[in-house]
């Protein structure tokens, strides 16, 4: 299968870099000992090309030809202005949405696991290990491994696993192992079902057992999220939207995304802050992360070091963070159960130049229902927290009277999510929010990890 040839012009031979365009240098990455970690040291745990990608200063990196061509087989992913929800609204505002959830897996996560998985095959490497919350990255990792003939073993989030049986369909269908986590397979999947037999799981726990999984046994890890590399391969995102939107002879005012890690919102924003950086943008475009209530990393978060993962395997990373301890509730948007947030997103957010709003999982449902009744797209439970965003903005612009242009990514469907909407619909979807003290306490936590460092 391969897209119409008069669209391959669309589809970007270049992704961005955005750290040499970044206000001020990123942190470095630290070891727990304080020192720097170079970039031999992440050689153990991904492919050489990989690590380059994370620590090159270079703004632009020429996408590979055999990446590429499978990025045709579904590039360019539709822009589409959302008429049906604008006149719904009664709003001035004209809303557009990037739909990434025509790939063959339903999400943007190929965009990167393509890359990954082909640069992992050119080193002769025959099996990546992986962590996914809702499934969408473990089916992009398993789609992108057939292909390029690499074995997945993917640790799935244990609330997810239970809640989304058809995403570890999909995945072994493409020939994965889909392993529920906290697992016994691990140490560190045996530490956390010693404490709770019963434990949900997190993004932070399957991490862990993918990252411990790959040094043990000799495989390379391949991450769906938070890292430069992974957010890079996104920008095919905001690259094809920025000539889509041009044809519409429109521009944004916000370019609005969900954050969990941050990649799908980062893909779609990273071209439109390069442009406003440059020059070249035609309007004074804001940037908008929206994230759940229940894992509020942007808004109720500090910016500190922190490991990436619950059990503490990964470096110090310098981002906004609500502890690596902390339990998520195990809402349906299960991408973005995650408590901390990429690097990069976390700089801009601290220097003021990306706003972050949270909202509670029954009202952006709320949002996501009414996106499908009028639209006929039924979002992700990641993505419609960017729909619920989107909805606001469109409402007070109805208000003030402003006709402003609201650009979104609608980061995947919502298919294989149908329990969710199901809970929704029956008035059984719960609403979760840490408490002001819970929060505190594992913060601190973080607080007292600086001070212990050297």
């Amino acid at each position: 299968m391969r897209r119409s040839s008069t669209e391959e012009w669309m589809v970007p031979t270049r992704w961005y870099n955005i750290v040499p365009d970044l206000p001020k240098p990123l942190p470095p990455y630290l070891k727990p000992n304080g020192e720097p970690v170079a970039p031999k040291d992440f050689e153990m745990l991904f492919a050489r090309e990989l690590v380059r990608q994370e620590f090159s200063q270079e703004r632009w990196i020429s996408i590979p030809r055999e990446v590429r061509d499978v990025y045709l087989i579904w590039r360019p992913t539709p822009l589409v202005r959302a008429r049906r929800l604008e006149e719904a609204l009664k709003t001035p505002a004209r809303i557009y949405y990037k739909f990434e959830g025509v790939s063959p897996p339903g999400s943007h996560k190929p965009n990167t696991a393509v890359a990954q998985l082909y640069y992992v095959s050119r080193e002769g490497v025959g099996r990546v290990t992986t962590e996914t919350g809702a499934g969408q990255w473990g089916s992009s990792v398993a789609f992108a491994a057939s292909l390029f003939g690499v074995k997945a073993t993917v640790y799935m989030v244990r609330a997810s696993y239970l809640q989304k049986p058809y995403r570890r369909v999909l995945m072994e269908l493409w020939g994965a192992e889909v392993v529920p986590s906290p697992s016994d397979r691990t140490e560190a999947g045996r530490r956390f079902l010693s404490e709770d037999p019963n434990h949900p799981g997190s993004l932070g726990i399957a991490i862990s057992e993918a990252v411990e999984d790959a040094v043990k046994n000799g495989a390379k890890y391949v991450l769906g999220s938070v890292l430069n590399h992974v957010l890079i391969h996104q920008t095919v995102i905001g690259l094809e939207a920025l000539e889509q939107i041009r044809q519409f002879d429109d521009y944004p005012d916000y370019v609005v995304g969900a954050c969990g890690g941050g990649s799908s919102f980062s893909g779609l924003f990273w071209p439109f802050y390069y442009e406003k950086k440059v020059g070249k943008a035609e309007k004074d475009v804001k940037f908008l992360a929206v994230e759940p209530k229940a894992v509020p990393t942007l808004t109720k978060g500090e910016y500190l070091y922190d490991f990436g993962d619950t059990a503490g395997l990964t470096p110090l990373i310098k981002m906004f963070t609500i502890g690596h301890d902390y339990k998520p509730p195990p809402i349906h948007a299960g991408g973005l159960r995650y408590h901390g947030c990429a690097p990069t997103l976390s700089l801009l957010v601290a220097e003021g130049e990306v706003g972050a709003v949270a909202y509670g999982q029954r009202e952006v449902f709320e949002a996501a229902v009414l996106f499908a009744r009028t639209e006929g797209v039924v979002p992700a439970p990641e993505s419609a927290h960017a729909v619920k965003a989107a909805v606001e903005l469109a409402l007070a612009a109805k208000r003030e009277g402003r006709p402003i242009t609201i650009l979104f990514n609608m980061s995947g469907h919502g298919l294989l999510d149908l329990a969710a909407y199901d809970e929704y619909l029956r008035g059984a979807l719960p609403d979760v929010e840490p408490s002001a003290e819970a929060l505190a306490k594992h913060i601190e936590k973080v607080r007292q990890l600086q001070a212990a460092r050297p």
